[in-house]
């Protein structure tokens, strides 16, 4: 897997500068106290581990129980079951930060819970449908965002106990009904489904961080965020995720997802 990697590296990177402009314009601005150097170690190093991302999401699609266990570990789980043993759904929200396709797979595998996984489906039927059927097959739900509060209301009513995965760092759709915040210097929008949900059924949310300790070893650490979302000042949950998620791309900024334009929308749009 390493040597598939490093092939890809070298055609993404060196050979074809897959989004180079993208990456380069968003580290910029996002760190822009950094010197040129620091900057192309950082952007180096992301495509070296997106190259990794790429031959983990094919590995993902096939791996036995088994081998995802080795690869991807939750380290403190023993926060999040005492909620299924009360029948409480869960949020946890987290980003497109190191591997997150080893959680979807992971989520009924690894939980006591109830697995949902929310997200957008490509645009291409054919190979969306193909890539939900692996990555459901060890039971975990994935459902588009479009239909997830029929879903969440559903597994409501009949109180089934269940772990909402929202990675709430893509961008949204529509700048008017997003939270505005002030993120790696950007005024940035995002998604508000999270908090909505959170603050509805008073479900508790925790932030898990997804920690790469070698190429293809994972370790996830939940975090709480707000254990009662209804006593939560407005937005204060979607501001703290933001703040959480910050902390940890500041830390480690490889790791992040650079490649896509998070910043294309504007305020006043």
């Amino acid at each position: 897997m390493r040597l598939l990697s490093d092939i890809i590296f070298f055609i993404a990177y060196v050979v074809a500068g897959y989004r180079k402009d993208v990456v380069r314009q968003n580290l910029a601005s996002a760190f822009p106290q950094k010197s040129k150097k620091e900057l192309q170690h950082i952007e180096r190093a992301y495509y070296h581990h997106l190259s990794d991302l790429l031959v983990e999401a094919l590995h993902n699609l096939y791996a036995s129980p088994r081998a995802i266990k080795r690869r991807y570990r939750f380290v403190n789980r023993q926060l999040i079951d005492p909620y299924f043993e009360r029948g409480q759904t869960i949020i946890l929200m987290s980003a497109h930060y190191n591997n997150w396709e080893y959680m979807v797979t992971s989520l009924n595998m690894q939980m006591l819970h109830h697995g949902i996984g929310v997200g957008k489906q490509l645009n291409d039927k054919l190979t969306a449908n193909y890539i939900t059927r692996r990555r459901t097959r060890y039971g975990t739900e994935v459902v588009d965002h479009r239909d997830v509060r029929q879903v969440v209301d559903f597994y409501h009513r009949h109180r089934v106990p269940c772990a909402l995965m929202m990675l709430s760092d893509q961008s949204p759709s529509n700048p008017v009904k997003s939270v505005w915040i002030q993120f790696l210097n950007h005024d940035t929008a995002f998604l508000y489904g999270a908090e909505y949900f959170a603050r509805k059924y008073n479900y508790p949310v925790f932030y898990y961080k997804v920690n790469k300790v070698r190429r293809g070893q994972y370790e996830v650490t939940f975090s709480p965020l707000c254990l009662e979302p209804q006593k939560c000042e407005p937005y204060g949950i979607t501001k703290l995720y933001a703040s959480m998620l910050e902390h940890d791309i500041i830390e480690q900024p490889e790791y992040w997802l650079w490649s896509h334009r998070r910043w294309k929308l504007k305020r006043n749009q």
